[in-house]
This record gives structure tokens, sequence and C-alpha cells, in this order.
């Protein structure tokens, strides 16, 4: 074998080639099932014709659901940014007291699914059900998502800015505003965007809380009223406020870098002092985790303890854990595989349709459940009706929804494997899809496991395009929380989000234990 198929030279020009026929194929696929939600809004608003569309768009209820939809998006988003940031500077940097417990408080509301904590606190009475109180909820379900990416961008900076800004006079707030809060402004960006695209695409708590927003509305427009052409042209204006988010928030997302002056690890800087701060800092740590763990576990209990209804719904509770793992798990496996093509062709080829592939995934990730189901159900009864309501088209949302989350574990271990791995499978006589299966594919099964535990549990949690997609007969804990609480039925749903919570928990409290112990390794 020639030294010449091991130079970097001859390894970049392969990787500059096009991509194999197997590869454009398999990656072709998945791309365009994530396609649909884009085609199928296109092709209802042409069906409707621009009059009923401009009817539909401009008339007073669609102001109405476009004023609540912004509300609460920019409410919760805004609420969860300054909570998610105050909570990442005081567990890293300030020395507050109990400070390493406090990093897993922070972060354990991820545990709990927002529609099951949108049950817990609707149980307490209708005081809940109401746009302030849908505010309040998801900020407390949703702040963790700005202060994961915002506490790691405070480790993984160098505090010699800091130290410069102080050398040049500058106060403690004068120093954090000016130095430290433009190193994290791009994690801190990306959390509260994240936020938003989430809030564009709630649906079960608001449900539950009787908020009305898009995502209800176009629910109930093909649910309840059978009005496909309204749920379209109502998904197409929820189209245009996500996909702007969505598109910023992986721009940044996947621009994030920390800066650090100099080589090797970054050097501590040693915790604040709080001072007088000390104890309202401890107090509103402690009203949080009231209010966000401690309320809906209450009721959680409560209604499990003393609720009348449990008795009968328990009896349902395995087939309901049985049928969430029965679409789960070959879910993860499906969605995983359809995800495996996209990040090869990102790390190993470039070229406009590698980019367009590997980005547009990420793009439909931030889209509402609801109006991929809809994409679905319309190209499904039209093109293939005996594929509606099997799990085959519930697998197909899940890849839709999910595909992003498979594409960063597997992108993460196929980057680790050298591109020559594959030069010398092929020079002994592998083919590019051989080369794959026997040399690549048992280099990153670390990442392939990675992606089937997120992916599990994320369609364990999955409400919307189960609950509209699922075949007749099949269960899942979440459809019967939602069933049960939509009805007024707390103690019935108790025991299905009680077995969420309990699923969801050990994952989030693995995580953040590791991620503390990682900070205070020396």
């Amino acid at each position: 074998m020639s030294q010449q198929a091991f130079s970097p030279a001859v390894a970049v020009a392969r990787r500059d080639a096009g991509a194999p026929l197997w590869l454009l194929l398999t990656a072709g696929a998945p791309v365009l099932l994530v396609a649909l939600p884009l085609a199928y809004v296109a092709t209802r608003g042409a069906q409707a014709g621009p009059a009923v569309a401009v009817a539909e768009i401009f008339r007073p209820r669609t102001g109405e659901l476009l004023v609540n939809t912004l509300l609460l998006a920019i409410s919760v988003t805004a609420l969860s940014t300054l909570i998610g940031v105050a909570t990442a500077w005081c567990v890293e940097r300030a020395a507050l007291p109990g400070r390493r417990g406090w990093r897993v408080v922070c972060v354990l509301p991820l545990a709990v699914p927002a529609f099951v904590a949108s049950f817990a606190w609707a149980s307490l009475g209708p005081a809940f059900q109401t746009m302030g109180g849908a505010i309040l909820i998801l900020t407390l379900s949703h702040y963790p998502l700005v202060h994961l990416p915002v506490a790691a961008a405070l480790r993984g900076m160098d505090p010699a800015f800091e130290d410069v800004a102080r050398s040049l006079g500058r106060g403690g707030w004068r120093a954090f505003f000016e130095a430290t809060l433009p190193q994290a402004a791009p994690a801190l960006g990306a959390g509260a965007l994240l936020v938003l695209t989430h809030m564009f695409a709630e649906f079960g708590a608001l449900a539950l809380l009787r908020v009305q927003t898009f995502t209800t509305a176009i629910f109930d427009s093909y649910q309840l009223e059978f009005d496909g052409e309204t749920a379209a042209l109502q998904s197409a204006v929820l189209l245009a406020l996500a996909l702007p988010a969505a598109l910023l928030e992986m721009r940044l997302r996947r621009g994030l870098r920390f800066a650090r002056s100099g080589k090797g690890a970054a050097r501590r800087r040693p915790p604040v002092p709080l001072g007088r701060a000390t104890w309202p800092a401890l107090a509103g740590f402690s009203l949080l985790a009231a209010l966000a763990l401690g309320a809906p576990l209450m009721m959680l209990t409560y209604w499990l303890a003393v609720g009348s209804s449990a008795g009968r719904a328990i009896a349902d509770l395995w087939p309901a854990l049985g049928g969430s793992l029965g679409l789960a798990l070959p879910g993860a496996l499906v969605v995983t595989a359809l995800g495996a093509p996209l990040a090869l062709l990102a790390t190993r080829h470039r070229g406009p349709f590698a980019s367009f592939a590997d980005k547009l995934p990420y793009v439909v990730h931030g889209l509402p459940g609801l109006v991929v189901a809809l994409a679905l159900v319309f190209f499904a009864i039209r093109f293939a009706p005996q594929a509606y309501q099997t799990a085959g088209l519930l697998f197909a949302a899940y890849a839709a929804l999910f595909l992003p989350l498979a594409q960063s574990a597997l992108r993460g271990s196929l980057e680790l494997v050298p591109p020559r791995f594959e030069e010398v499978g092929r020079s002994l006589g592998r083919s590019g899809l051989g080369a794959f299966a026997w040399i690549v594919a048992p280099n990153i099964l670390p990442g392939v496991g990675g992606a089937l535990a997120l992916l599990t549990l994320e369609i364990v949690r999955e409400l919307t395009a189960t609950l509209m997609l699922a075949p007749i007969g099949v269960r899942t804990l979440a459809t019967e929380v939602w069933s049960h609480a939509n009805e007024g039925r707390y103690a019935a749903a108790a025991p299905f989000a009680a077995l969420l919570v309990a699923i969801s928990a050990v994952p989030v409290y693995v995580f953040t234990r590791r991620a503390d112990d990682l900070q205070d390794d020396p």
C-alpha cells in the first residue's frame, strides 16, 4: 500500500470529492421527510387560494391568537432569561452556601414535563388557568434551558477579562455587564431562543391551562371542527413566527465559542462573596425550588394519596407504560438510523447538498409537533392511505421532530474517527458502504448509545404527535396524562404523571451530578 494513501492531502481531497450514491440516497430519505411540513403549508395555502388565505390570516380571531402567542412567548423567554442568568451566576461564580446541591436543584425542573407541571398547577384551581398562570408555570419549567448553557459558559470562560475590567476601575456590576455577560452572550442567546421556539410549539400545557394560542387553535380546528384548511393557514402564521427563531437559535448554538487567554485549562476564579445578599439569595433559590419542584410534586403526591379515582387508573398504568416503551424503543432506532447518513455526510463530505441536509432537520426541530403531524396526515391520506394510523407514520413524525438529537450525538463520535480508517478499508477491497459498516460503525457505538438513550427519553415524553398519530388502541403515559387531566380527572392522571417524572428524573439527575463532579475535579 502506498504512503500516498495515508497523506493528509489525499484524505482532504477525498472528503471534497462527491459523496457516494448510497450515501446520497440514504440521506435523501430523511431530508424529504423533514421537508414535508413546509410542503404541507405551501400546498394547503395554494389550495385555499389568495382570497381565502388573506381573509383567514387577517380576521380578528387570528389577531387574538397572534397577540396571545407573542405575549406568552416573549414573557416566558424574558423571565426564563432573567432567572437562568441569575441562577447560573450564583452557582458558578458566587460563594453561595450549598451551591453544589443548588446546581442539581436548578436543573431538576427539566425532569417534570411542562404538561405534567401544568396538570399539577391546574388541579389547584382555576386561578392558574389564565395567561398569567401559563407564563408562571412555563417559566418555571423552561428556565433551565437558559441556565444550562450560561452555566457552561461561565465555567469555560477565562476570568482574565473580568480582572482587566476591574483593573480599569469597573465595579462588580459593571465588570459583569461589560466583561462577563458579552462572553456568555452566544450561550445566553441560544438558550433564550430555544425557550422561544418551545413556546411557539407548546400545546399540552396550554390546553390544560385553557390558554388559547396558535397551537391549541390548530388542534381545535383539525380535531374538533374537522377544518383542515383553517388549521393549515393557522400553521402558516405559526411557521412564520417559528422559523426565524429556529434558524437563529441553530446558528447561535452551532457557533458557541468561549474565549480564553492562553492555552490549557481555564484559570478558576475564587467565588465572589455575597455578603449581605447571601440570605436573600438563599431565600430566592428556596422559593424557586418550591415553585418549580415542590408544588408539582406535592400535588402529584396528594392526588396519588387521596384521589378517589386513582385506583381505577392504576390498572391502566402498565399498558400505558408498555405503549410508551413500545413506541419509544423502536422509534429511537428508526430516528438514529435516519440520522446516521446525515451525520456521515456532514462529517465526510462538503457541498451544497451536504450543508442543506445537515441544517434542514434543525430548522424543522423548532416547529410545532402539530404542524408535523398535520403534514404527515395530509400526505399519507393522499399518497399512502394504508400508512394512516400506523406506527410507521408515527415513527416518521418522531424522525421529523427529533433527528437533530441523533445527528448531534452521532456527529460527535464520527468526528473522532479519522477518514483514513475508511481509506484503509477501501484499499482492502471494501466498498464505501462496507467500509462504513465494518470499520466506522463499531467505532461510533458510544454515540449510537447516547442517541438511543436521549431519543428514548424524548419519545416517552412526547405528546402532540403521539396524540394525533398513534394507532387506534395504543395509549402512552403522556397521552393518558393529557386525556385524564383535560377532563378534570386529576387523580386518574396522577399515576401516569408520577411515572413520567420518575423516568425523566433519573437521566437529568445523573447528567447534572456528572457535570458537577467534572466541575469540582482538581
